[in-house]
C-alpha cells in the first residue's frame, strides 16, 4: 500500500461533483466540496449536454473552481444527454463533428485548470447503426481525443459502465480491448478507468482484475454495492481493494463517484477516522 494514502482523509480523494452535491447548482458544487474538506474534484461534462458551451460558460465553470480553491483532477468529454439516457457519444455515427469540437474545448479547460484525466464514455449501441461501424467511429474519436489532450500531457480514459444494457463495455476486459486497439495504431495516452462499482455489478472479479492489472489502471472510481452509496453502505471490500491496487503499482487517484444525499454523504469518513 502507498504509505501516503490515508483512507480517512478527504484530501486523498477526488470528489465527483456530478454524482454528489447534486442538490446544488453545478457552479456551486466546487465550493461545497471545499467546505466539506475536499481539495480535488472531478465532473461529468458540466454544460447540460451542450458539446460547445460559450466562452462565458467555460469561464464561469473555471472561476467556480478557482474561487473555491480546488483542483480539477478529472473531466468527462461531452456524453450527450445523460439525463435522457445517453451514455457517451464516442461511438455514435453522425456525432463526429460535435465530438471534435468538444475535444477542443476540453483541451482548453485542461490547459487552464491543470486537469490531465479525461473520461470518454463509449456510447450505446444504437438502432440503425452497425456495431462494427460504431466501433470504428469510436476508435477514430478516441485516437483524435488522445492526440489532442497529449498536447497538455493528458490521458483519455475508457470505462466499463453498468445500468445500461446497450452500453457494450461492461467489464474491465471490454474497455481494455478498446484501449489496446487504439494504442496499436495510435497514441499511447489512453487507459482504462477502473470503476470498482460498475465492474462488480457487471460480474467482474474485481480482486482478480486488481491482481493482474492494477499497475495499468488510468484512474479508480469507487462506490459501494448494492446501491451505489458511500463506502460502508454496502458489502464491497473497497478499503482492501484500494490498498491492494497501490501495493501492486497503481499511482493515481481514488475518486468518489457514489450517490448519496449531501446531508449524510461524508459521514463514513468521520466513522473511518474514529475507528482507524
Amino acid at each position: 500500500m502507498s504509505p501516503s494514502f490515508d483512507f480517512t482523509s478527504p484530501d486523498n480523494y477526488v470528489l465527483n461533483c456530478s454524482t454528489l452535491l447534486t442538490e446544488l447548482p453545478v457552479m456551486e458544487r466546487a465550493q461545497a466540496a471545499k467546505d466539506a474538506g475536499f481539495s480535488q474534484v472531478e465532473f461529468w461534462w458540466p454544460f447540460d449536454g451542450n458539446p460547445t458551451p460559450t466562452s462565458a460558460e467555460v469561464d464561469e465553470f473555471i472561476a467556480s473552481l478557482e474561487s473555491a480553491g480546488v483542483a480539477l483532477k478529472g473531466l468527462n468529454f461531452w456524453a450527450g444527454n445523460m439525463a435522457g439516457g445517453d451514455r457517451g457519444m464516442v461511438s455514435i455515427k453522425g456525432a463526429e463533428e460535435d465530438f471534435a469540437a468538444n475535444v477542443e474545448i476540453v483541451v482548453e479547460i485542461g490547459r487552464r485548470t491543470g486537469c490531465r484525466a479525461f473520461n470518454a464514455l463509449y456510447g450505446l449501441r444504437t438502432d440503425g447503426q452497425d456495431p462494427a461501424e460504431q466501433d470504428q467511429v469510436a476508435a477514430a474519436n478516441l485516437a483524435r481525443a488522445a492526440q489532442a489532450v497529449d498536447e497538455i500531457g493528458g490521458t483519455v480514459l475508457v470505462e466499463p459502465v453498468s445500468g445500461a444494457e446497450a452500453y457494450p463495455l461492461k467489464r474491465y476486459a471490454d474497455a481494455a480491448e478498446v484501449v489496446a486497439a487504439v494504442r496499436t495504431d495510435g497514441p499511447a495516452n489512453i487507459s482504462v478507468l477502473a470503476d470498482f462499482f460498475h465492474m462488480h455489478v457487471n460480474g467482474d472479479d474485481v480482486a482478480a482484475v486488481i491482481e493482474s492489472e492494477a499497475a495499468n489502471f488510468g484512474h479508480i472510481q469507487i462506490a459501494d454495492a448494492e446501491g451505489r452509496g458511500a463506502p460502508g453502505t454496502g458489502s464491497l471490500p473497497l478499503r482492501d481493494w484500494i490498498d491492494r491496487a497501490y501495493d501492486l503499482g497503481y499511482t493515481g487517484s481514488i475518486a468518489l463517484e457514489y450517490k448519496q444525499d449531501r446531508a449524510t454523504a461524508f459521514d463514513w469518513l468521520t466513522h473511518a477516522a474514529q475507528t482507524a
